[in-house]
């Protein structure tokens, strides 16, 4: 049992009507954003990876405790970018900031905190009076705790102590620490999904963002920022077998052949793994049709980043 199944034990739980908050999760790429939401949530909801700006979306997971329901939107990681797609990742981080009721903004304790964090701090400098911050990575040996409070300090001056923690999303340590301090800013409010909801993801935004991820880990410094999945077609053909058609989409000719790797290979390691995922995840059995397709030049079309971009 890992730390954050033992919320309940942890906190003594004053008789109170339920809270509920929507959370946007706030970062540069690789703070530990996405393990954090999975971590809290105890589910795999956003893709995981060593290669930065992973996340595309704003990806919601939910967390529900005695203390109520908090919501949480895992904002694409933010940095110094003039790329259309950077700018349009960027937009969507700026606008779930101004609507959720409070942020959670992660800092890396293990890097230098440079021209971008200065940014991020500053973008969030109007919202101190809903603002936790999390020193994450604190189990790495390169961490520097201090380096980060002493970036608080002196960027984000007046958030309080008990709204610092100092966490490992990673090691599930002092997770329920930031949870409990989230809860603390939270209203007394309906909730807003179902207390057996994790999260609110279309099945077949799923199964693209768990091929992705997939692809993305296997794929490493290669190509993982030129790829998008498309779902084709999804059908249930018995009660408990989903039929799923996809196409991992690249942007020039020579990456169509990297994806699909010698003997094809690598496309057939990337489903049978995002079949196991699947199968794991949901509570049917998946079989997935997957093949590669060349989209030139996708990442500058608004008709592809409108729909996978959101």
């Amino acid at each position: 049992m890992n730390e954050t199944e033992n919320f309940e034990e942890e906190y003594e739980i004053a008789p109170a009507g339920p809270k509920t908050a929507l959370v946007s999760i706030v970062g540069r790429p690789s703070a530990g954003k996405s393990t954090f939401l999975n971590t809290a949530s105890g589910e795999m909801i956003s893709i995981v990876s060593s290669i930065p700006q992973t996340t595309r979306n704003a990806i919601r997971g939910i967390v529900n405790t005695s203390l109520g329901q908090l919501v949480f939107i895992d904002t694409p990681g933010l940095h110094l970018s003039e790329k259309k797609m950077n700018l349009k990742l960027t937009a969507i981080a700026e606008e779930n900031i101004k609507e959720s009721d409070s942020i959670l903004y992660l800092i890396d304790a293990t890097r230098d905190h440079g021209e971008e964090e200065e940014l991020i701090a500053k973008l969030l400098e109007p919202y101190k009076n809903k603002l936790v911050i999390a020193i994450n990575k604190i189990e790495d040996s390169k961490a520097s705790v201090q380096k980060a409070r002493d970036f608080i300090s002196k960027f984000l001056n007046g958030v309080s102590q008990e709204r610092i923690v100092e966490m490992s999303a990673k090691a599930d340590q002092n997770v329920n620490d930031v949870l409990k301090a989230l809860y603390d800013l939270a209203e007394e409010a309906p909730h807003l999904y179902p207390e057996e909801f994790y999260t609110d993801q279309e099945v077949e935004f799923r199964i693209a963002e768990i091929i992705r991820g997939e692809a993305i880990n296997r794929l490493e410094q290669e190509l993982p920022h030129a790829i998008y999945v498309n779902v084709k077609d999804m059908k249930m053909e018995k009660a408990n077998l989903l039929k799923v058609r996809a196409e991992i989409c690249v942007e020039r000719e020579s990456q169509k052949g990297i994806v699909i790797g010698k003997g094809a290979q690598m496309i057939k390691t990337i489903r049978v793994e995002s079949i196991k995922t699947a199968r794991k995840i949901f509570p049917y059995r998946v079989d997935i049709e997957l093949n590669v397709k060349v989209d030139k030049n996708w990442r500058q079309k608004d008709s592809v980043l409108n729909k996978i971009l959101n």
